[in-house]
């Protein structure tokens, strides 16, 4: 191994992808996950691959169910400590996504060892086991690999309670929807990928994908959140797309109501900062969607990297879950950002007044 400077190491060099935008695009994933292979009954298995969920759901019997997640990605910072505080939490969202209390983490690491030394794996390590703590778990365990690529992420359990489970394709027509992160995290870290990320906006994109989705948890023991997913690689429109088409629904979004990470991602867009992941996603479902801008396209399909929930709410319960946003700091999140209708050809319109 050469001798590197740690301070010196950029991860984001050292790989070909980046974060959540390295998952395979839906219409790929869906022809690789084709089978012919009928899989055993199983009574005791609520959520599995039937449908587009976050996470596998198993009944344990006394009315609590297992969540079972697993979730890795390639830098999508440079800052090794971040990079694991950022798989981390993205990975363990998806409990939250599902209702749940994670319980136990286990690592998943990939690491080219004739080209980055140990020390900056620990870094990762370190950033994984702080935000484990953040989410009140331990990082039990995990299993590594000499690989090409740093990869790193974690296989997480949560329990939830069988009436708390929030899947994402039951919601109802009439539902309101709530996202509780901001979008544009892709084209900041593009940008900041090319090298024209101003100075003051660094390590803003940072900060959020570190932000834990602990709100779940209180948003699953609400009824009247009818639907729960987190938004991530597929970008909001792809995340919708499952709510929706798995719902048998359509929905309409105010897209003034969409928050966004800076006010000015134009900038950036100018400059093609661009991901990769934008194109494939739309590629995937952009039929699936009414006509919109190129500026809303390329926040709406813009691939997340730990990102916000997607909440389905009942109009009855809607002042409940605006209460719950407040409580854990998230006010700025309560204002609707569209609405769930009847099943159309359409499955997503965008509304821009």
């Amino acid at each position: 191994m050469e001798n590197i400077q740690l301070d010196s190491i950029k991860l984001t060099q050292y790989s070909h992808g980046a974060g959540c935008g390295c998952k395979i695009a839906p219409k790929i994933l869906d022809e690789i996950l084709s089978s012919n292979i009928a899989t055993p009954d199983n009574d005791k298995l609520i959520v599995g691959n039937h449908s587009k969920d976050d996470a596998a759901v198993y009944d344990l019997g006394n009315g609590t169910a297992l969540i079972s997640t697993t979730d890795f990605f390639m830098p999508i910072v440079d800052d090794p400590y971040e990079f694991g505080r950022i798989a981390s939490a993205n990975a363990i969202s998806d409990v939250y996504a599902m209702g749940g209390k994670p319980i136990l983490a286990i690592a998943i690491l990939g690491w080219p060892i004739n080209i980055l030394p140990p020390a900056i794996a620990q870094k990762v390590i370190e950033g994984s086991r702080s935000i484990c703590k953040e989410a009140g778990i331990p990082l039990a365990g995990g299993h590594s690999i000499d690989s090409p690529e740093p990869i790193f992420g974690l296989a997480v359990n949560g329990l939830v309670g069988i009436k708390n489970i929030k899947q994402n394709n039951l919601a109802k027509e009439g539902d309101i929807l709530f996202l509780t992160k901001p979008l544009g995290v892709g084209i900041l870290t593009t940008a900041e990928k090319k090298g024209i990320l101003l100075e003051h906006h660094k390590g803003v994109a940072a900060k959020q994908m570190m932000q834990l989705n602990a709100v779940g948890e209180a948003l699953g023991k609400t009824e009247g959140v009818s639907a729960m997913t987190d938004v991530t690689g597929f970008g909001f429109l792809g995340h919708l797309v499952e709510m929706a088409e798995g719902s048998g629904l359509s929905a309409e979004i105010d897209f003034k109501n969409i928050p966004v990470i800076i006010s000015n991602l134009s900038n950036y867009l100018d400059q093609k900062s661009v991901p990769g992941g934008t194109i494939r996603n739309w590629d995937s479902y952009g039929k699936k969607i009414g006509s919109l801008t190129a500026y809303q396209q390329s926040i709406l399909a813009d691939p997340q990297t730990s990102g916000g929930l997607l909440i389905a709410v009942n109009p009855n319960a809607v002042e409940e879950v605006k209460n719950i946003l407040q409580l854990h700091s998230l006010e700025s999140f309560a204002r609707p950002v569209g609405v769930l209708v009847k099943q159309s050809q359409t499955i997503v319109t965008i509304k821009s007044e």
